[in-house]
């Protein structure tokens, strides 16, 4: 009997989970050089790949910006899906040492990724934003969302943000709070701020087997 799979395990992927993606689908070949690398949490694999294959589907070209990037898979696998942009820049306070695990594996089976993907030390709000960007945010904690989504409006940049960690005592819920659920009442607020200030909005939901906070917002200025 073969047991449960949990997309939503926190548990590391390695040699021996890679038996488990054995087809020759874009996914799984991602999933084998990730096992490889031995470094990165199940759940954090299939939440960039559902991720980055919706937003691929709306928004293609363009440098990425992975913020708040962590381990910088959605970037990678941003630019393995469209080869126009001409690369990305991971930012975070501190570059995490599946970084560079995760990349080299992936550089070396799609050489094309190499010298085109680099990690930045630094905060949100210093981040340099070139014309013409695609920001890209997955679970940046409650108002560092926010702050991705003032970048994008500042630099009149596309976005695609997954929320989690929503602080009702920071977050701006707008005046539904009480009608609908405090994260939800905050993320709808993100929606009509970002339509406040000229953007067409897109919205979908990444499986929820994989996470609850699973709200993906994709927005392009109009």
């Amino acid at each position: 009997m073969v047991s449960q799979f949990s997309h939503s395990s926190r548990n590391v992927l390695n040699s021996r989970t890679a038996e488990r993606f054995t087809g020759d689908t874009l996914f799984d070949k991602i999933a084998r050089a990730v096992c490889e690398a031995g470094c990165m949490p199940r759940k954090e694999l299939y939440e960039a790949w559902e991720t980055a294959k919706r937003v691929r589907r709306v928004m293609r070209g363009g440098h990425i910006l992975d913020l708040a990037a962590g381990h910088g898979l959605v970037a990678a696998i941003l630019l393995i899906l469209d080869d126009s942009s001409d690369g990305a820049t991971c930012i975070d306070i501190k570059q995490p040492p599946s970084h560079k695990r995760v990349l080299a594996v992936l550089e070396t089976r799609w050489p094309r990724l190499e010298g085109r993907i680099r990690f930045e030390e630094s905060r949100l709000e210093e981040s340099v934003v070139p014309e013409g960007s695609l920001l890209v945010s997955v679970h940046a904690c409650g108002l560092l969302t926010d702050q991705v989504l003032d970048l994008a409006i500042n630099n009149h940049c596309r976005v695609a943000v997954l929320p989690c960690c929503h602080d009702m005592r920071a977050c701006d819920a707008g005046a539904l709070a009480g009608w609908m659920d405090g994260p939800l009442a905050v993320d709808a607020t993100r929606v009509s701020r970002l339509q406040q200030a000229g953007y067409k909005v897109q919205t979908a939901l990444i499986p929820e087997d994989i996470t609850p906070k699973n709200r993906l917002l994709m927005a392009w200025p109009s």
